[in-house]
């Protein structure tokens, strides 16, 4: 566990590329990368997998999903950048890590929420153009305790 002045980040919890021609990066990562990609089921446009050494969780997701995850539209907005990729750190304790960021002056776009599918996540827009999360992740952490 890295302790980052109030952040306690246990591990990565996602990573991948913010996608807007679900075709295209279908095929540069599942077909010319071979990555065993599955569909999330019911949804054709959110490929992930969670096989791969070394990352929790790796998919590629689309704009229209991340814009829906922060702001409860299907568009993403014109006055903020639209991230390239998306990064979530799984954290010890999800408020005093987003006190922490918000704290810092960091703009949050999502404030430790709860999402539909049960991980709870505070977002931002990095300088670089990633769309970070700060996570709670149940899941992960279970999968987590079952391999130590």
């Amino acid at each position: 566990m890295v302790d980052l002045n109030g952040i306690k980040i246990i591990f990565v919890a996602g990573f991948g590329p913010v996608v807007r021609d679900h075709n295209a990066s279908l095929a540069v990562y599942s077909e010319i990368l071979d990555l065993p990609l599955t569909q999330m089921p019911g949804d054709p446009t959110y490929y992930h997998v969670e096989s791969i050494e070394g990352v929790k969780h790796f998919a590629l997701w689309p704009l229209s999903h991340a814009a829906q995850s922060c702001f409860g539209t299907n568009h993403w907005p014109q006055d903020i950048d639209v991230p390239q990729a998306w990064l979530e750190f799984d954290v010890a304790d999800i408020r005093t890590a987003t006190d922490t960021v918000k704290a810092k002056g960091v703009r949050l776009l999502v404030e430790a929420r709860m999402e539909p599918w049960g991980q709870t996540v505070t977002r931002f827009i990095s300088p670089e153009g990633i769309l970070v999360a700060l996570t709670d992740t149940p899941w992960l952490r279970r999968s987590r305790r079952e391999s130590s």
